[in-house]
């Protein structure tokens, strides 16, 4: 879930295919505007999202009873430096929400104390803020994707596992923005 990964670049010619039960309800096109918002450092503090306009931002917006969903892939990312770049920023930002059995003072503390070691920047969502402001549906028991240009546009988003076809689509993205 935790991502140390900085990322970049430019143009926004890929727009990725969202899954069926987005697109079904009709809520998503991309790229689409999405605008900062105010979330919780781990101290518990009010935080906007990091370097907002002035680098593009990959996000990984996670259930924390599913942090573990694309374990894989975010390993694979850093082993492989692919979202290494001036350009990218990434960072992890935790849906406590949705997790109702794990209190939001102990997944802070627990996401603090990982962070003291490998440096990746964390965010708290407590009340679905990012979702809604962002009307990413349901997003529940699940790890979240999100790509978002200098322009504060959102460009890419998957949710759940990742399957081979949604992490292609993902790099097409990432490549075009280092």
């Amino acid at each position: 879930m935790m991502n140390r990964v900085k990322i970049a670049a430019l143009f926004l010619c890929i727009v990725a295919v969202l899954p069926a039960s987005a697109q079904e309800k009709g809520n998503f096109s991309l790229p689409r505007k999405v605008a900062n918002v105010e979330v919780l450092d781990l101290a518990g503090k009010p935080a906007r999202l990091p370097y907002w306009g002035e680098k593009n931002l990959m996000i990984f917006y996670v259930d924390p009873d599913h942090h573990k969903q694309n374990e894989d892939f975010t390993y694979e990312l850093e082993q492989n430096h692919r979202a290494q770049s001036d350009e990218i920023y990434g960072f992890g930002v935790m849906n406590l929400k949705d997790a109702p059995m794990v209190p939001n003072g102990m997944a802070r503390s627990m996401a603090r104390k990982r962070t003291e070691t490998n440096g990746a920047t964390v965010l708290a969502d407590q009340d679905r803020t990012l979702s809604r402001a962002w009307e990413l549906g349901d997003c529940n028991n699940q790890f979240v994707l999100l790509f978002v240009n200098k322009k504060g546009e959102l460009v890419f988003l998957r949710k759940g596992p990742l399957s081979e076809a949604d992490k292609e689509a993902f790099y097409k993205v990432l490549d075009t923005y280092k």
